[in-house]
Formats: structure tokens, C-alpha cells, sequence
């Protein structure tokens, strides 16, 4: 396939993976599926967070046990983390995927208890710092710090990005594209107005990092924030407005097409 791409610009080339794979067809395979279960914008953001936060390994899993964590909610997320007591949630205790465990579930529930009590939500935190600071690095950093204000296990901190130590985020960044980014093809929500798409990041995966370095779009050798950053802005020279569409061109070649 590389051959054909000496035939049209690399832009246009990603323009039309962008477009072959950004269709409401693939939803039915991608973890995405999850959030699209609600229409009330606090049950997206909180089935969203808590399906980017396990988002790796095979997509399937993934699926199976975020539709596991939901029916232990009642399939009610918002309602849940409102009204929940102590004993509704430790009866997670058993929940795992990977490397996130029980332990790491309940204290997930219990911060975003605290969030949804006393601040504005996940949306109300990532715009208000937005807001202020203007960076997305910025409003990541204190997203993470509001959720572990309260008492915490320290093993959980693993599983919350930390970009001020030059992580890649890619689950958050997943997690703010599904978010913020909204065209016509429905598959991103667009819940958050107060951030600009065009300040988003690439969420960088085995996937589109190792199809970025074919293409040579991206040079750095390691997966962290300086790779995110190399590539997210070589991307806004081909969409200042919205660069991390291409996402859909590089997950799709690397996961569908083998690339």
C-alpha cells in the first residue's frame, strides 16, 4: 500500500482513510459502542472515562467487562455515583481487567463521587481549566489532580495518566476526542463546546504510532507526550481545525489493515 501513496499527497491519503474509517459501521467493534448507550451527557462522560480507563488490550474485553462494570450500575452511571453507598460500591471489589483491579474500581467510583458532589463533573473540570490555562496539558493535569485529592490506594495512580511526567495519554486523549470532537458522521459526541478541537491530541497506540513512523509523519523512537506532540502537530499542518480526525486514519490502518 505504501507504493500508492507516491500517487497522491500524504494529506490526501489520510483524508480518505479518515473518511473510509470514521463511519457509524465501526462502532459496532470499538469500545465507543459503550458511551453510545446514554443520551444524558453525565452518563456519556462518566460510561466514556471509565471505558477509555480500561481501553487497552483486545477491544472485545474491553466491551464485555465495561458491559459487566455497567450492570452493576443498573445501567444508570450518573445515577449510581449520585446515590450509591459504601456497600453498593464495594461490591466491585472482584471487578478486573489487566492490571485494574477491584481496588482500583472502587476508588474510580469514589472519585467520581466526589466529582459529580463537589465539582462540575469531569466536563465541568476539563473546561474550566481549559478556560483558564488554555492548554489541554493543562486541564489533564488537573483532572488528575481533583480525582486523587481524595485518600487513594498509591497502586491506582498508574491508572490515571501523568503528563506533567511525560506520559502519552492516550486513553484521556481518546477519551477528550470522543468528547469534544463533533462532525456529521455521529460517532464523537461533541459535549464539551468550551474546547477547541483544534487543541486536541492524537491518542497515540501501538496502532497509529507504528503506522506514523511508516508514513513519516513521527521520528521519536519512544510512546510519550514529546511523540504526541512531534505527531499532533505535523497533523495540524493538515488540519488546523481538527487535527486529531486523523486518528480514525491511523487506528484503522494500523488495527484493520495490518499497515
Amino acid at each position: 500500500m505504501i507504493e500508492n501513496i507516491t500517487h497522491k499527497t500524504l494529506k490526501d491519503f489520510l483524508e480518505e482513510k479518515y473518511n473510509q474509517y470514521n463511519q457509524e459501521v465501526f462502532i459496532a467493534s470499538d469500545p465507543i459502542q459503550i458511551p453510545k448507550l446514554f443520551e444524558d451527557p453525565r452518563d456519556i462522560e462518566i460510561a466514556g472515562f471509565l471505558t477509555a480507563t480500561i481501553a487497552w488490550g483486545q477491544r472485545k474485553t474491553i466491551i464485555a467487562n465495561m458491559t459487566r462494570l455497567l450492570n452493576g450500575m443498573d445501567n444508570t452511571p450518573y445515577d449510581f455515583i449520585i446515590h450509591a453507598d459504601e456497600k453498593e460500591i464495594k461490591k466491585f471489589k472482584d471487578f478486573k481487567h489487566r492490571t485494574f483491579n477491584g481496588e482500583d474500581c472502587i476508588f474510580f467510583l469514589r472519585s467520581l463521587q466526589n466529582i459529580y458532589k463537589n465539582q462540575e463533573g469531569l466536563g465541568g473540570i476539563i473546561q474550566q481549566s481549559y478556560k483558564k490555562h488554555g492548554t489541554i496539558q493543562e486541564s489533564l493535569k488537573e483532572l488528575r489532580r481533583i480525582f486523587f485529592e481524595i485518600p487513594h490506594p498509591s497502586r491506582t495512580r498508574k491508572h490515571v495518566a501523568d503528563v506533567s511526567n511525560n506520559s502519552s495519554a492516550k486513553r484521556l486523549n481518546m477519551f477528550l476526542r470522543w468528547m469534544v470532537r463533533k462532525d456529521d458522521r455521529g460517532i464523537d459526541f461533541g459535549l464539551w463546546k468550551l474546547v477547541n478541537p483544534k487543541d486536541l491530541y492524537i491518542p497515540l497506540d501501538i496502532h497509529s504510532s507504528n503506522v506514523a513512523r511508516k508514513l513519516g509523519l513521527l521520528k521519536r523512537k519512544q510512546n510519550d507526550w514529546q511523540a504526541v506532540e512531534e505527531l499532533t502537530n505535523i497533523l495540524r499542518n493538515f488540519d488546523p481545525k481538527d487535527p486529531v480526525k486523523y486518528d480514525f486514519a491511523l487506528f484503522g490502518l494500523g488495527a484493520f489493515e495490518k499497515f
